[in-house]
């Protein structure tokens, strides 16, 4: 496989497409263009410091600098998961880290090891890209999950506390919640899935193709990935909704004050 090289001048006629935003925006007065130039600088600047980090760890192959990076990737995806929520309550930020942590290294480490046959373990070239993916789209999941429980316990206070004195236990009372709160979450990651290769290609199939990968091979690999986000989702969305089930309820069946 080979790709076809992008020059500086390749990109900056790239970024044309968002002079013509910037364009529209200042004609309707819509506010972006200042938002819209930071964003543009951020992803220049962002992906070009990952792109010099991955060439430098690609290069040397070390099991402890891989680790490294895979710790703070997911720190930093339980952190934005967290900070996407309009409404917090005590222990949310462990909440959030550990959801995309359990959720993002059991499906990496499954695709890795049973699926590709990935060796060594940490060869940075599959398990950093592939981790990547997961925690992109699992992180959101995670989000809506955590966002969806406080809304819905908040507003349905005197529902759950009204089965309580009627002798319910506090997961009875809280279940509908609950499953309300991970079906929110799993929601993004099954539309994916219903429209993948019909509406849209997605980034990992694109990318192998103009790789110069044989179209039905990128479809296999794009399957595994598709399979592999929807578990990483499933598994940190229930993670994060009995987490924050834990901390939003008491061992004598009642429900904490909501923020």
């Amino acid at each position: 496989m080979s790709t076809i090289p992008l020059s500086p001048t390749d990109l900056a006629t790239a970024a044309t497409l968002l002079i013509v935003v910037g364009l529209v925006s200042v004609a309707l007065q819509l506010g972006l263009g200042k938002r819209l130039l930071l964003a543009a600088v951020r992803t220049v600047v962002q992906l070009t410091l990952v792109g010099m980090v991955l060439e430098w760890v690609f290069a040397r192959e070390r099991w402890w600098l891989v680790s490294a990076l895979f710790a703070s990737m997911l720190l930093n995806a339980g952190l934005s998961a967290v900070q996407r929520t309009e409404r917090r309550f005590r222990g949310i930020w462990l909440t959030g880290i550990l959801s995309v942590s359990v959720s993002g290294i059991v499906a990496t480490f499954v695709v890795t090891e049973a699926v590709i046959g990935v060796d060594p373990w940490y060869a940075p070239r599959y398990t950093i890209p592939l981790l990547g993916m997961v925690l992109g789209n699992a992180l959101t999941g995670i989000s809506l999950c955590l966002d969806r429980a406080m809304s819905d316990l908040k507003g349905r206070r005197g529902e759950v506390e009204g089965m309580l004195v009627l002798g319910a236990t506090i997961w009875e009372a809280t279940r509908p919640v609950v499953a309300g709160a991970v079906r929110a979450g799993m929601i993004p990651i099954l539309n994916s899935m219903s429209v993948v290769g019909i509406v849209s290609l997605p980034g990992m199939m694109t990318g192998q193709i103009l790789a110069g990968a044989r179209p039905i091979d990128a479809v296999k690999y794009q399957i595994v990935v598709m399979f592999m986000i929807a578990g990483a989702t499933a598994i940190g969305t229930v993670l994060a909704g009995v987490l924050a089930f834990h901390h939003l309820t008491t061992a004598k069946h009642q429900l904490r004050p909501l923020p």
